[in-house]
């Protein structure tokens, strides 16, 4: 079996390492490829290559996309071939983020910090997670990990997903629509996969569903939330804090309003990040490379019409 990759020759070697007998190939992002160079298996960015096409016609059979997400992967140059991704593979890291900002939001951290005597010592009005409800929107890999830690905050989860599969967990109340998943949400968290059908899906409509004073948390992509309607919810109270690790475009262009609002909490999309990020994204692609040369299932697989 032959692997053609677009990540360069140390990624071949591990991949070389990892499962013994199997030929890696590395191959060039863009330009054309030498006279002879064939195999079934492309390893590639989540944005593809410029010369993907090309190699698709290298006799590829299953293509898989370093990244847990393929927003930005051209779907369109998929035809009979299996596309896979590092789905999940994040999860952890994302989730220890949404809670962290969650816990900040109620604790108000780093507003509470002093750096000379108080005008009141032993006296505060914080909040807490216990007894909060949280809205998911979005119940993949990311989203069952969060919900999993809020519940050991002893949170009420709902959550909202597109398909009718049930919840992980009986602790998990799934809601029947976006409006009656936000109404009751103290936290609101977007973990949903960005596709044409989820574009601004938080809207003017959602934040009018919202009670007054809703966290927003987006981990997902920045075009799931019309940050024009964000910002009319940021000014009338709606939402007292949105905390953002995506937005769009990215990076932000200088002067944007969201780096100066006072409501926004902006990171710039690192929530994935932990010790062994790559690895566990690269070992999710090691482990379909044993299944499929074992002739079993492969995990991650994208739904080409759904667009994730």
């Amino acid at each position: 079996m032959r692997v053609l990759s677009h990540l360069g020759d140390r990624v071949a070697d591990d991949i070389a390492r990892a499962v013994p007998g199997v030929e890696v190939v590395p191959i060039p992002l863009d330009g054309d490829l030498a006279d002879g160079v064939d195999g079934e298996v492309l390893l590639t960015l989540a944005w593809g290559g410029p010369n993907l096409a090309a190699v698709l016609d290298r006799g590829v059979r299953w293509v898989h996309a370093v990244g847990t997400g393929v927003d930005r992967f051209p779907l369109g140059e998929i035809g009979d071939q299996t596309l896979t991704c590092s789905r999940g593979a994040s999860a952890v890291p994302i989730a220890e983020w949404v809670l962290t900002m969650m816990l900040a939001f109620e604790k108000h951290v780093p507003d509470t910090w002093v750096t000379e005597p108080p005008a009141q010592w032993n006296y505060a009005e914080l909040g807490g997670l216990a007894g909060r409800t949280l809205g998911l929107v979005g119940l993949g890999g990311i989203g069952e990990a969060v919900a999993h830690r809020a519940r050991a905050f002893a949170m009420t989860v709902r959550a909202l997903r597109r398909t009718a599969a049930p919840p992980p967990t009986p602790d998990v109340e799934m809601a029947t629509s976006l409006a009656d998943l936000v109404a009751p949400a103290d936290h609101v968290v977007i973990a949903a996969p960005s596709t044409p059908e989820t574009r601004h899906l938080i809207d003017a409509g959602a934040f009018a569903a919202m009670k007054p004073g809703v966290h927003l948390v987006n981990v997902s992509r920045g075009a799931l939330v019309d940050q024009d309607a964000l910002r009319v919810a940021l000014d009338d109270g709606t939402v007292a804090r949105a905390s953002l690790d995506t937005v769009e475009p990215e990076p932000l262009p200088e002067g944007h309003w969201m780096y100066e609002h006072p409501r926004v909490r902006l990171s710039p999309h690192i929530s994935w990040s932990m010790p062994g990020a790559w690895d566990t994204m690269f070992d999710a692609f090691v482990d379909n490379l044993r299944r499929y040369r074992d002739g079993e299932p492969l995990r991650g697989v994208v739904d080409i019409a759904a667009g994730y």
